[in-house]
Parts: structure tokens; sequence; C-alpha cells
């Protein structure tokens, strides 16, 4: 066992002396990428940014024409954000709970190495926190410690006077009054969420849908291809419809490998999501991506990828499926941990309804990917065939260190996008160098 970790940490600390490569490879991105063939090899590649965080004076590097501030920092593990409507922040201090992961045996242990070298798997704060601009200058005076004693908590809606968190296991509700400093009303359980051994993917996203009645609950896949077999992927891999009235959870989508983030379009309303696809394909496959979310429709997971794409390793443990597959809307690159979305509601001559999203970065690839917060344009509702703007990065440092990770996006009131950065303990802003308007 020793041996096993020992080599692990060998092959990280070679990684981490690479330079900053954080690529936006063209083939990889947009509405017809360039597909590779495929690379199966015996051991996967294993090539993470140590997590070494941004020191006093830092910051990321935002994109002409915008700035970036510290908005709040000193935080623990912060993942993912929600502006409540009176313009207080939400933040899910949270990390993977315990005993959960997806791999057995030495597969598992490296596993877990790698996630804790690249800042994850260290234990969850179990909290949601509340930030306050009291001001307006663009820095929470006010922190506070909402809710504890949670269950790696992740997704967060509001809606009526209810707070509504997702457990890893189990939906929440709690009355709150905005502009409180504390939650005083009891806890109700709505309803449990997928989190059978081995809960591989944890996060549990949510989003109202426009009358208020359903909430989508954004469900990953319980392993990489359905190794564990299919009886351990019932509703998951999918996004699923809670229905505030009748207490209802049924599968809304399926397909989606790892949805994460959602948002609705602002000018067609219609769902969409980013979600992270299969890894161990090689560099280059399989892209992450963006897409519209519609009822009933299949993604393809774990047969299909990116349309009318098998996967081999899939069909050889016997599983197959020949539904009519819907093809994803527009390619992400490889391996780059798109997580956060939300979509930029204001006018701006390059990101007006863009779709905004933070992508965490590569571990599964030999050169880094992600690391950045990018915006890809739409026109008329859907997105344009063009790479994405880059508008912050610089997490990685000159030896392919991670100062920083994006996770969870969310676009203010004010037209500022706050970034929550789980390596540096921080929420980042980021606001055009002319305020809109």
């Amino acid at each position: 066992m020793r041996f096993y970790l020992a080599v692990a940490m060998v092959c990280l600390g070679a990684c981490a002396q690479t330079p900053n490569l954080a690529l936006i490879n063209s083939k990889e991105f947009g509405k017809n990428p360039d597909l590779s063939e495929p690379e199966v090899s015996l051991l996967p590649t294993a090539k993470i940014a140590r997590a070494v965080g941004f020191r006093a004076g830092e910051a990321p590097r935002p994109a002409a024409g915008w700035t970036v501030n510290r908005f709040a920092e000193g935080l623990a593990h912060p993942r993912w954000l929600l502006e409540l409507p009176n313009g207080d922040l939400l933040v899910a201090e949270t990390d993977t709970p315990q005993n959960s992961g997806g791999f057995d045996g030495i597969k598992g242990l490296v596993a877990k190495v790698i996630m804790r070298y690249g800042g994850s798997n260290r234990g969850s704060a179990d909290r949601i926190r509340l930030l306050r601009d009291v001001d307006g200058d663009g820095v929470a005076e006010r922190s506070v410690k909402l809710l504890e004693d949670l269950h790696s908590p992740f997704g967060m809606a509001y809606r009526d006077g209810y707070l509504y968190v997702a457990n890893t296991d189990a939906l929440l509700r709690f009355p709150y009054q905005l502009g409180e400093d504390n939650v005083s009303g009891p806890t109700e359980h709505l309803t449990d969420l997928p989190a059978l051994p081995y809960n591989h993917h944890w996060t549990k996203s949510l989003l109202f849908g426009s009358t208020g009645r359903h909430l989508w609950v954004g469900v990953g896949s319980n392993s990489n291809i359905a190794e564990n077999g299919m009886e351990n992927e019932e509703m998951r891999a999918a996004i699923l419809q809670y229905d505030i009235e009748s207490g209802e959870l049924s599968v809304y989508a399926s397909g989606l490998r790892n949805p994460v983030g959602m948002a609705l379009h602002p000018e067609t309303g219609g769902l969409w999501t980013v979600v992270n696809e299969r890894d161990e394909l090689g560099d280059q496959l399989v892209p992450d991506y963006l897409t519209e979310v519609i009822e009933d429709e299949f993604y393809g997971w774990p047969v299909w990828y990116m349309g009318g794409n098998k996967d081999e390793r899939v069909l050889a443990m016997g599983i197959d499926n020949d539904t009519r597959v819907r093809e994803p809307d527009y390619a992400l690159g490889a391996h780059t941990a798109s997580l956060g979305l939300d979509f930029y509601d204001y006018p701006h001559p390059s990101v007006q309804h863009a779709a905004i999203i933070g992508q965490r970065g590569s571990w599964n690839r030999s050169q880094f990917a992600g690391y950045k917060v990018i915006a890809v344009q739409f026109d008329a509702g859907r997105p344009k065939d063009a790479l994405p703007i880059t508008l912050l990065d610089g997490f990685l440092s000159e030896k392919g260190q991670a100062r920083g990770r994006p996770v969870g996006v969310q676009v203010l009131g004010d037209g500022a996008i706050v970034v929550a950065d789980d390596v540096a303990g921080i929420v980042w802003r980021l606001a055009p160098a002319v305020p809109t308007k």
C-alpha cells in the first residue's frame, strides 16, 4: 500500500513542474467539435495542478475591460453560490462526503490522493454562509454562518419565504426571511436524493422552473461509465424534477453523466446545463458540454457520447442502448470540469445573453485544460459556433500549480459576476470596468 501511495505522489510531484498551459483547443470547442480517436490504456493519465492558493495581493487575471477583486475570503472550500432577491449572497462551504468515491482498491486510493493534491477531499464544513455587501463597494463586510451541520450541501434555491438546500442525500427546506442573519424555523425533509454507495458524483444542484412549482435537481452518475453496474445508477446521470405541491420526484431528462450548473436562458426561458463527460479515453475525449435540456430527452450516457459515438468499453460490459440520442449543443473542451453556469442578462458588447461557465480544471489529460471562467456567446437563444471568450484566468502559476480553481458562478443584480474559488477559499467579484446600465 505504501508503495502505490509513493508512486502516486512522485507522479503528481513531477506533474506540478509543468508550465501554465491551460488550453483552449479549438477542435474541442463549439457546435461541431472534431473528435479524436479513443485512446484506452491500462492506467489513466493523471496530471493535476497542486493546490497552493493565492498569496496576499494576488488575483486571477480578468479580460480586458473587466476588473476583479476579493468579494470575500477565508472561506472553507466555497463551491456554490446563490444571490438572494435582496442582494445577499449565499455560499455553500462544502466538500466530498465521507465514504464517497467510486473506485475500490488501489485505484480508489490513488483517486483520493489526486483529489487531496488538487484541493478536495479534505473534510467538509457542511454549512451555508451568508455574505452581505453593506455599503455597495464590491466587498462583503458581513459574513455569517446561516446554516450548519448539513451533509455536503451544494445546490440552493429561494422562493416564497423558503430556502431550499440540496444535501448530497436529501432535499431540505427552511423558512427564511430575507435580510435575517439566521434561520430559526424547523427543517423540512422534502425527499431523499440518490446517494447510494459509492455516491461518486456527490453534488446535487438546484434550480426553480419559471412557474415555481417545480425544482430541478442535477444528479451525476455513480461511476465513470457504469462500471459499478446500472443498478447503482437509478435516478442518476439525470436532471430530476421535484413537484413542490405533490412531493413527487421524477426524471426530467436522462443520459447526462454529471449535470452540475443549471440556468434559464434570459431570452427563451429554456433550461440549460453544463455536463462533465467521461474520463480515460485520451487527452481530447470526451468534451464536457453545454446543452439545452428538453423534457424526456436522452443524452447518451453511458453508451453514447457527443451524439452518435459509442463507447466500446461500455459495450464490452454488456451494456447497450439504442434509444434515440439528443446531441449536445456546444462542446466545452475535454476534462475541463465545467461546473458553474449562469447567463449574463445585462447590456454588454460581447457577453450579453452569453453563458458564463466556471471550469475547475483537468486531471485526466497530459496538458492542463480549464482553470478559467469563460463566456459562450449566444445569438437568438442559441450558442454561436465560435470559441468562447476567456473572462478570468491566471488560476495556474508558471510552475503549473493551482493558485485557485473556479467552480460556481453567479451573475449579480448589478452586472458583476461572482466566482467561488474552492482552492483559494475566496469568492472573486468580476465586474465590467464600465458599469452596465
